[in-house]
């Protein structure tokens, strides 16, 4: 049930970032790359170099969790992702900041539901990277007893 679960949760989360990667791309980069600058988070010269790159790398990042490969590499670059957005969402709630979040592409209005999905993304990122070492480790032990 456990290993189910484990399965169900890192769909989920490949779900998330193929989604906000797809999203992202349907629009002309210079969108999100206008959310960037508006949130004055990064430095100007970097905008647009973000705007082009990001979707691309939740895409690279959503497939590489569907399909299980290297999970324990993949699911730990998820969780700081996920980290990282929440830290810059609650920042940016913090500050007052009143625009478009750009997590699913334009539209989003940053607010407290915002807040409390990127949270709820970042526990499933965490328990999906507790669960891809665990079942390492435990697969690792299955394989010592077969050959004693």
């Amino acid at each position: 049930m456990r290993r189910a679960l484990y399965i169900v949760a890192r769909l989920a989360l490949a779900g998330v970032f193929l989604w906000s990667g797809i999203a992202k791309l349907r629009d002309p980069w210079m969108l999100f790359a206008m959310e960037i600058e508006n949130m004055r988070v990064i430095p100007a010269a970097a905008v647009e170099f973000v705007a082009r790159t990001l979707p691309g790398f939740e895409l690279v990042l959503g497939l590489a969790l569907l399909s299980g490969v290297w999970a324990r590499y993949v699911s730990p670059a998820a969780t700081v992702v996920a980290t990282g957005f929440f830290s810059l969402v609650t920042l940016l709630y913090l500050r007052g900041f009143q625009g478009d979040c750009g997590c699913f592409g334009p539209g989003e209005q940053l607010g407290p539901k915002t807040l409390a999905r990127d949270f709820i993304f970042v526990l499933i990122s965490i328990w999906v990277t507790w669960e891809a070492f665990r079942q390492r480790a435990a697969a690792k032990r299955n394989r010592l007893r077969l050959v004693q």
